[in-house]
């Protein structure tokens, strides 16, 4: 991964195709630097300065999308009808599919029936009289499943081998305290993938999914765990994700789902030169930072026996409206703007949407899946409440590429972040955290 820093606007250096299309891009009609109002669905509209750039949406316009194709297309009559050398044509795998094909929810959910209830707590029991409680320790073998566990292990092969996700159903979580809700949640998906990821700078294993908008006072730039708006479809930085739903929103937060090989095997029989764009390393992630400071690499990478698969999240390379892009890093080129848009309306074209219950736990591989959310609405007596984890099972973990190897460090090795792991039980945390840009999926 290669890093750039700079106190005033510098691009980094391209070469290959991208320098060919940046060349190309020179004759093309620029973008004047404006002035917008960007709605939000937090609490107010927040006013934004847009850099010079592609026009381009953190929750994207379809017409705009539109738009930019029509243009580009008659800028860039010649392009690659060749995919980069090592992506295959069609990826032929498990975790192929479209959203049609999951119409009956039991292909997905695992239902947890009252004998599978008493082993959790039988479990739960035993840890907490043979440890000193800390969630740290919660593993296999202070958290015994001897039934439980194969059901818990087909999981993890499906997650890993199958169609990528799953939904474990039956918890209760209003029968637990909260300290009881995270040691079962880590027992349970210790059977998935036993190693935890550290999730921020500031140490946290364990991230409260929750609209803080009511505790945090004037926190209209809150980050999205943090909020209630929309989100578009990305990955997180991470093998496994892992969801325990506390509470229901009142109304909305709908979770969306994309399997990331249809996205790739429609882009790459139609559109090979964006598969190009996809895997080059020129994409610049904003880190919000002073002096001007971000990353590049790329969005799609090759995962040896696997797929090509994607990792990404859109806020560090588009901004949004409660992380504006920051003064100094470079925009995107309307090349890469393109292909980050086709990325999400393809998912949306073959997304399963579900509806989550209170006590579901939902489980995705990061790597073969996106995910998105719909806005949702709380009410006073209903608040949307989620418990998200970063997992890896060492044994069946995808292997790490060259380009995210560094993240995954970050996350899962001896670094200086996991030095700090701490558990936050309850869901409250500091402002700075809520507000904090730097920390992000990407």
């Amino acid at each position: 991964m290669s890093v750039s820093r700079s106190t005033s606007p510098q691009a980094a250096p391209v070469s290959g195709l991208h320098k060919r299309y940046l060349e190309a891009a020179s004759v093309a009609p620029s973008v004047p630097r404006r002035k917008l109002l960007i709605p939000s669905t937090l609490d107010r509209t927040v006013t934004s300065s847009v850099i010079p750039g592609p026009d381009i949406q953190w929750n994207p316009s379809y017409s705009t999308y539109q738009e930019r194709i029509r243009r580009l297309a008659t800028l860039y009559p010649s392009r690659p009808a060749y995919l980069p050398k090592g992506y295959s044509q069609t990826v032929e795998k498990p975790w192929v599919w479209t959203g049609s094909r999951f119409s009956d929810e039991s292909s997905y959910v695992v239902q947890l029936q009252r004998s599978d209830i008493l082993e959790i707590e039988t479990a739960l029991a035993f840890f907490k009289n043979t440890t000193d409680g800390s969630p740290a320790n919660v593993s296999r073998a202070t958290f015994p499943l001897p039934n439980l566990h194969g059901a818990l292990e087909r999981i993890a092969m499906n997650i890993h081998s199958g169609f990528g996700f799953n939904v474990i159903r039956g918890l209760d979580p209003k029968r637990y305290s909260s300290l009881d809700n995270v040691l079962i949640y880590l027992g349970i998906t210790s059977y998935v993938a036993e190693k935890r990821g550290v999730q921020d700078s500031s140490g946290n294993m364990l991230i409260h999914v929750k609209d803080l908008g009511r505790v945090i006072p004037d926190s209209e730039l809150r980050q999205s765990p943090y909020a209630r708006n929309a989100q578009p479809f990305h990955n997180d930085v991470c093998d496994i994700l892992a969801m325990y739903v506390q509470e229901q929103a009142a109304e909305g937060g709908e979770s969306y789902l994309a399997s990331a090989a249809q996205i790739y095997n429609d882009i790459a029989a139609k559109r090979p030169d964006v598969i190009h764009v996809l895997a080059d390393d020129s994409w610049i992630f904003d880190k919000h930072k002073t002096p001007a400071y971000w990353n590049t690499r790329a969005l799609l990478f090759n995962f040896d026996d696997k797929s090509p698969a994607f990792c990404f999240s859109r806020r560090p390379i588009t901004g949004s409206p409660t992380s504006p892009r920051s003064p100094g890093v470079p925009p995107m080129t309307e090349i890469q703007a393109e292909a980050l848009d086709m990325v999400h309306f393809t998912g949306v074209k073959h997304q399963l949407s579900m509806r989550l219950q209170r006590g579901d736990i939902q489980l995705i591989n990061n790597l073969a899946v996106f995910h998105a959310r719909n806005g949702f609405r709380d009410s006073t007596a209903q608040r949307r409440h989620i418990l998200r984890l970063w997992l890896r099972n060492e044994e069946l973990a995808w292997k790490t590429p060259q380009g995210l190897q560094r993240t995954w460090f970050e996350k899962y090795g001896d670094s200086p972040r996991r030095k700090l792991a701490k558990w936050n039980i309850e869901p409250g945390t500091s402002r700075q955290r809520v507000l904090y840009r730097s920390d992000s999926c990407s």
